[in-house]
């Protein structure tokens, strides 16, 4: 029987930063998040995420955005745009490895039934993906172009489901059940209050690396039983992959953005992980201010030449907002690892939960 699950926090995490009122990426105002959770039969444990930078009503209008990959095993459509144009105008999609393909074609149904007005002449959707192999049939088609829509149609603000959700349905993260979580930091600015938020989709990590608030809990925490032979071969610790997407309504410029993305490194850094070569680590920041501005439609033949400008936080005052993604990073990690529970699914194939309570005595005892 699976024990009850809850947050990082409410477990008596010791984790540093101000959250927001949710501690959610959708502390960001505009944000939201939707899923679908596929679980079917034995072998179907996946799903699709949706995030949406300015809402449902804000789709077409441009974020400053940056992307960072620190290890490019995996896929996210639609970066060749963000990198060339600094901006990002749709919705974001997480779902599996084999699902990329009806997802992106899903955004596009839903974007020509709801937003004809937007780039109707071409659509560069953002879909990205973790591996859920192990407890999912990958192979199959459970994921259909209408959950793609079905998860935008479900975004919402407020409080964010974790765990066995969305896109992080069949996922794994440090040989315990995986799946999607989020956190958020307050940065104050002057006399100014900005969020940033993290959405993290896990499914990365070796069980033995597991760091929990500075304590290398991992190598306490028993591998468990010997998978059953079934004529795979078997994954190595470590494989899988994780997918950030880090929000702010703090003014940056897209380089400033990319600056974030990056420090999504250090946020995962501190849960344990070294960064395995197959898994595909891929992370995508923007900011919701400067509405209006990187624009990108055709120009109007009335001979004007207009032009944009942006606010930004200078980059010698970034610091506040760096230190925050990696907590925030941290966090949602944890959150993921927490309020995960115990699944079993293709070929009888088990993942554990994360044991909470050996985690918060292993915790307790290193504070005495």
């Amino acid at each position: 029987m699976d024990d009850h699950r809850m947050r990082a926090r409410e477990l008596g995490i010791p984790l540093t930063g101000d959250p927001g009122p949710w501690n959610a990426i959708t502390d960001v105002p505009g944000v939201e998040v939707g899923y679908v959770t596929l679980c079917e039969g034995d072998d179907v444990r996946t799903g699709v995420t949706a995030l949406l930078p300015r809402g449902r009503d804000g789709v077409g209008m441009p974020c400053a955005a940056g992307l960072h990959s620190f290890n490019g095993n995996g896929e996210m459509t639609g970066t060749a745009w963000i990198e060339e144009s600094g901006s990002l105008a749709v919705p974001v999609l997480i779902t599996n490895t084999y699902a990329v393909g009806p997802v992106h074609r899903g955004v596009v149904e839903w974007v020509r039934a709801n937003r004809r007005d937007m780039a109707p002449e071409w659509l560069l959707p953002v879909v990205t993906e973790t591996w859920d192999g192990h407890l999912n049939d990958i192979h199959g088609s459970a994921v259909e172009s209408r959950h793609a829509a079905a998860a935008i149609e479900a975004a919402a603000s407020g409080p964010v489901e974790e765990g066995c959700v969305g896109g992080g349905t069949g996922m794994r993260c440090y040989g315990f059940k995986g799946g999607s979580g989020t956190a958020s930091r307050v940065v104050e600015y002057g006399e100014d209050r900005y969020t940033v938020g993290a959405f993290v989709q896990a499914n990365f990590g070796a069980r033995r690396e597991l760091v929990v608030a500075g304590v290398p809990v991992g190598r306490e925490l028993p591998d468990g039983p010997a998978p059953e032979p079934d004529g795979e071969r078997q994954v190595p610790p470590g494989a899988g992959s994780v997918i950030v997407v880090v929000a702010t309504d703090a003014p940056l410029l897209p380089g400033q953005c990319e600056a974030l993305a990056r420090r999504a490194t250090l946020g995962l850094a501190r849960t344990g992980t070294t960064g395995s070569h197959f898994s595909g680590d891929i992370f995508l920041a923007f900011s919701t201010a400067n509405e209006g501005a990187l624009t990108s439609t055709f120009p109007e033949d009335d001979g004007s030449a207009p032009y944009e400008s942006m606010r930004f936080v200078p980059w010698g005052r970034m610091d506040p907002f760096y230190g925050a993604v990696v907590e925030s990073v941290e966090e949602a990690v944890l959150n993921v690892l927490t309020g995960a529970h115990a699944m079993t699914g293709r070929a009888g194939h088990h993942v554990p939960a994360l044991p909470l309570d050996r985690v918060s005595a292993l915790l307790a005892a290193r504070v005495r």
